[in-house]
This record gives C-alpha cells, sequence and structure tokens, in this order.
C-alpha cells in the first residue's frame, strides 16, 4: 500500500528554481504542505502566488543554508503546523565558471562546499529531532550523475556530491531505528539555470536531450509514495538518449 500523503509536511531547499522548483510544485500538487525554502525571495513569493492560485498548500521562508539561524528557524515554521514534518528534500547547489584546479580559489572552493554540502548536514540536523519524535522521516539529497562518472564539473563541485552519499548513508545506518530513511538521488544532465555556469555553454541539442526538471519532481513523488517499511538508498536518474 503507498504511504498516505494527505496533510504531510514537506521541507524543499532550493525551491526558487530547477529541479528543486519543479519537486515543490508536484509535491503540493499531490497534498502535501510544502514549506519552500531558498534564498531568492521574489522567486519563492512568485512560486506561493502560482500554487495558491492552483488551490495548493505552500508556505514559504527565505533561508541561506549556510546560516544556522536561518535553518533552525525554517525547521521550526515547517514543525509548527502539526509537530511533524514527514518529508526533507534538499535540492540546493551550485557551481561556478572557474572550476578547474589551476583556476580554482580557496574561497570558492569553502562557498561551494558550504552550500552543496555542509548545508545539507546543517538540514539535517536541525529536521532529525522532529523525524525521530514521530518515529518517521524521509531525506532526500540531489546529488548529481557525476559521482558515477566523472566529469569536468569541477572537483569542488564533485567532492561535494560525494559527501552528499556519505552524509546519506551515514545518516540512514545512525536513524534507521528511529524510523528515519534517506535516498541520495543522481540526475544526470538536466536543463536547469545551473548549467549557465558552465564555462562553456551546453549544446541545444544536447539540452534537447537532457532530463527535465519534473522528471526528477516525479521520481521524488515516488520515494514519496512508498510505505515507511521501504527504502531506496540510491536512485539514478539518466536522460535516455546522452
Amino acid at each position: 500500500m503507498a504511504n498516505p500523503i494527505c496533510d504531510q509536511t514537506a521541507v524543499v531547499v532550493g525551491a526558487s528554481s530547477g529541479m528543486g522548483r519543479a519537486i515543490a510544485v508536484a509535491l503540493a500538487r499531490e497534498g502535501f504542505h510544502v514549506v519552500a525554502a531558498a534564498r531568492r525571495e521574489e522567486r519563492l513569493e512568485e512560486l506561493e502566488r502560482q500554487l495558491h492560485g492552483a488551490g495548493c498548500a505552500i508556505e514559504v521562508c527565505v533561508t541561506d543554508v549556510t546560516q544556522l539561524d536561518d535553518v533552525e528557524r525554517l525547521v521550526e515554521r515547517a514543525r509548527q503546523r502539526t509537530g511533524r514534518i514527514e518529508l526533507l528534500v534538499y535540492a540546493t547547489g551550485t557551481n561556478l565558471p572557474a572550476r578547474g584546479l589551476s583556476v580554482l580559489s580557496h574561497e570558492n572552493w569553502l562557498r561551494l562546499i558550504a552550500t552543496n554540502l555542509t548545508g545539507a548536514f546543517t538540514c539535517t540536523q536541525a529536521v532529525l529531532p522532529v523525524m525521530r519524535a514521530a518515529g518517521n522521516g524521509l531525506i532526500v539529497y540531489l546529488s548529481s550523475g557525476c559521482v558515477q562518472m566523472p566529469d569536468v564539473s569541477g572537483v569542488a563541485y564533485q567532492a561535494s556530491k560525494h559527501g552528499l552519499v556519505g552524509l546519506a548513508h551515514g545518516t540512514r545506518v545512525e536513524e534507521k531505528l528511529n524510523g528515519i530513511r534517506t535516498t541520495v538521488l543522481f540526475p544526470g544532465l538536466c536543463d536547469t539555470e545551473i548549467l549557465d555556469q558552465r564555462p562553456v555553454p551546453t549544446p541545444r541539442e544536447v539540452l534537447d536531450q537532457a532530463l527535465a526538471p519534473e522528471d526528477v519532481a516525479a521520481a521524488v513523488l515516488f520515494l514519496a509514495r512508498l510505505p515507511a517499511r521501504a527504502v531506496v538508498p540510491e536512485m539514478q536518474l539518466l536522460p535516455a538518449r546522452l
């Protein structure tokens, strides 16, 4: 039997664009009460207007995942609805054009790791007490296909996405007796704004065969519908023709 998701609370971090936005939309349309978090307030407000207009339950919370106070405020705001948070999706991430070892600065390394990996740890640690108290919860981390197949996305980006794997699996093993499950999702090339950070633009004919953000959202919905007795530790999602 599928997991009933009516009136469950989902926190989606990185909901202002790309895969995170598509996930927030899909979850809200499915019946989740979504708390959408990101740094860009105008983008969040536009998302909120769109989904409220469609009769969906959503609220937004401007959040910088590198700031502990922001993350704690986000989790507390989500918890206040029912005392529970059934789902956390960590979909935020960044990259930069100056990504090769010959040009990557120490400052940029730290900035990227802070957003892509340390932010995921901060969100995980903040939400765990709520999930433990309920004896249930699912955390989905969006990693990258570059973990399975190294590419030229940059050592900082690849290191951060590899780090999410360790965070996800370590959390699952430590917390499974508390009813907490984790999945690390590895999307392949997806047509999102992060591709604008590539030093060389991706050809249109390649983008036409890439994943759409909605494909990743569909995968998250599948995971969210699973019964609490089942867990998918890893899921790889690739473009069929690339």
